[in-house]
């Protein structure tokens, strides 16, 4: 196992009995971290905010069921794709076909077997890294090596209803390379490549702050979701990355104007609301982003509502 407990998955063991989340704690903490929680409310809450990569869950507990637990965290974007694990008393054959008809993956009766349970969470466990690791290959463009079309669509889906939930702002910048026409049609497609290739680092490692991340949103176009982001800081991200993008001195064959390779961007900012989808906050940016051409390229702009 990993000696840093960063490196250690982390574990939602949701029960309210002490003895059994101390003994369940006792048998896990040298293989991940722990997270406690006594009521189902809590858990829920801690599942959104801290994304464990398994769940243990008790089926009696002082506020809601646990199989309500179960279908609550199934129906959240941001919480359905992680693994259940039931740990109850009830042994009957049809509480474990309730666990599983709620969503569950396994489901383990007490009293404890410490090496069935052991062996089950380590099996559980790989599962679900392996799972990460399919889903992060199909989420990533071929090409930059950054996120791709479909990940944006849904992680900022996420980050959409995770702003809404909790009221805050979130950022969202599109980038669109200038004049990458004129480039590909003097140096070529391979150079063009390398080009995007090239920016694709720089924005990576732009995107720093937990929860940031850019995606090539369609050819030379590229986004990025600042979570927690509010507008004047949104606006000196997006200078950042002019910035860093004119730094780089990529020469273009343009007539006029820079003769490096220069990037047009568009930000906007927002609490959204009820009835404000992504494709909204997406809307706004690329106005900005045209206003950001219209004006001489080479620039950002901010949408104004």
């Amino acid at each position: 196992m990993p000696e840093n407990a960063e490196d250690k998955p982390l574990l939602l063991l949701i029960d309210d009995s002490p003895l059994d989340l101390q003994l369940l704690g006792s048998l896990l903490e040298d293989r991940a971290q722990i997270l406690f929680a006594t009521t189902g409310r809590e858990g829920l809450k801690l599942a959104a905010e801290r994304m464990p990569d398994l769940i243990l869950l008790d089926v009696e507990l002082p506020d809601i069921s646990g199989y309500e637990v179960c279908r609550e965290l199934k129906q959240n974007l941001e919480t359905q794709s992680t693994p259940i694990m039931f740990v109850t008393g009830h042994q009957s054959p049809q509480h474990e076909v309730a666990a599983l008809e709620a969503g569950a993956v396994d489901f383990i009766a007490k009293p404890f077997n410490p090496p069935v349970i052991s062996a089950r969470i380590k099996t559980h466990l790989t599962l679900n890294h392996q799972n990460k690791l399919l889903h992060r290959l199909a989420s990533v463009d071929g090409l930059t090596g950054v996120f791709n079309r479909r990940y944006f669509d849904e992680q900022g889906e996420v980050e959409r209803k995770r702003h809404l939930r909790q009221g805050l702002s979130l950022g969202l910048v599109m980038v669109d390379v200038d004049h990458f026409k004129q480039f590909n049609d003097r140096f070529g497609h391979t150079a063009g490549d390398e080009c995007l290739k090239t920016l694709a680092r720089t924005f990576r490692q732009s995107a720093r702050r937990p929860g940031e991340f850019v995606a090539r949103y369609g050819g030379e176009e590229f986004m990025f979701v600042l979570p927690y982001t509010k507008s004047e800081d949104v606006f000196r991200f997006s200078q950042h990355l002019c910035a860093e993008v004119l730094a780089l001195k990529i020469p273009h064959p343009r007539i006029t104007g820079e003769q490096f390779v220069t990037v047009s961007v568009g930000a906007t900012a927002v609490v959204p609301t009820q009835n404000m989808q992504l494709r909204t906050l997406v809307e706004q940016a690329d106005l900005a982003l045209y206003q950001a051409k219209a004006a001489g390229r080479n620039r950002c702009k901010l949408f104004i509502g």
